[in-house]
Formats: C-alpha cells, structure tokens, sequence
C-alpha cells in the first residue's frame, strides 16, 4: 500500500527549510516499506494471461478484426 509523504509548502522559504530538514535526516518523508501486496501483485501477473488460454479461437480472431477494422478505418 502506498503511503503520503510529507506535504510541500507553497512558501519557498518553509519548503526550502523542509527540504534541508529532509536532507540532514531531521525529518523523515515516507516509510521506506512501500513494498506491495504480494496477493495483489500475483493476481495482477496472471491476468493478461489467464484471459488469453481462456479465448478460443474464434473468439482471438473475432477480438483481431475488430482491432484491424479499429486501427484502419477513415475519419
């Protein structure tokens, strides 16, 4: 899960002054365990392909044509 960092003041001066808090190590912007969710990411990499062994066929050519007709059709 992705977590907020910090946010950045509108006043130069106070966001140069976080910016040099953040440099020296005063202040921390984000946790660094920003790593995902290893069940989200699974299923996120099985998805194109579980699709593709499901289409037969028939059905790839048919998703081909529409593509093809899509791509080349005349405005």
């Amino acid at each position: 899960m992705a977590t907020k960092r910090l946010p950045r003041p509108r006043d130069p001066l106070a966001l140069a002054k976080l910016i040099g808090d953040l440099a020296t190590g005063q202040l921390e912007d984000a946790p660094e365990d920003t790593e995902p969710n290893a069940a989200a990411s699974e299923m996120g990499r099985k998805g194109a392909a579980a699709r593709a062994r499901k289409l037969t066929a028939q059905k790839r050519s048919e998703i081909a044509r529409f593509a093809a007709e899509a791509r080349w059709k005349k405005s």
